[in-house]
């Protein structure tokens, strides 16, 4: 006996088309998934490609830095050796100034005045020593006044004791420069330059 299937054509084209949607759904949520799982990737790998630019970045920065510190260092060394050069220089040119300054100490104490130490310290001079008299001691006053590299003679004290010779003095100057034999002028004063030298005697 023939079997006649009595089920509706509409209904069955129904089922296809929502086997179909269902279908169609599905692959548009994979395909969603796959855009999605492969943005995902890629900005993944452009902020870890980014974090290691800013990385090397950084550590370019420190190197660059601790090459600027150098560099500063060298800056400060170097003005530091420049300034010992100029004081070995200032030093050099002032060589000959302390010969000056005890020729004209020689030339300018008078008969009857000994010196018993001289100090220099920076262009300051300090003279102590005994005269026979007052006299004596305002004539080297004025040698000192009239010299080229010594002036602003200040006699600070003159005393005179009991059973010594002469009066004690102790007398100020400060020193100058001067025109040398040759012409040119005098050597420049070397800061923190100090001597001390003890004389006896007269001209």
């Amino acid at each position: 006996m023939p079997r006649i299937n009595l089920l509706p054509w509409r209904e069955a084209q129904r089922k296809d088309r929502k086997v179909a949607f269902m279908a169609a759904l599905g692959g548009a949520v994979v395909c969603a998934l796959l855009v999605m799982g492969g943005v995902y990737v890629l900005y993944t790998g452009m902020i870890d490609a980014q974090e290691r630019r800013n990385e090397l970045l950084q550590t370019q920065i420190k190197v660059l830095d601790k090459q600027i510190e150098e560099i500063n260092n060298l800056e400060k060394t170097k003005r530091q050796f420049i300034a010992r050069m100029q004081i070995i220089e200032k030093l050099q040119r002032s060589r000959p100034e302390i010969v000056h300054v005890f020729d004209q100490i020689v030339k300018t104490l008078p008969d009857g005045v000994y010196l018993t130490g001289v100090t220099q310290s920076g262009e300051h001079l300090k003279f102590t020593g005994v005269a026979q008299s007052s006299t004596r001691v305002s004539a080297f006053m004025r040698n000192i006044d009239s010299s080229q590299w010594m002036k602003n003679p200040s006699l600070e004290v003159i005393e005179s004791k009991p059973g010594a010779f002469g009066s004690s003095f102790t007398l100020d100057a400060d020193e100058t420069s001067a025109d040398v034999d040759s012409g040119a002028d005098g050597p420049q004063q070397a800061p923190g330059r100090r001597i001390v030298a003890n004389a006896g005697g007269g001209r």
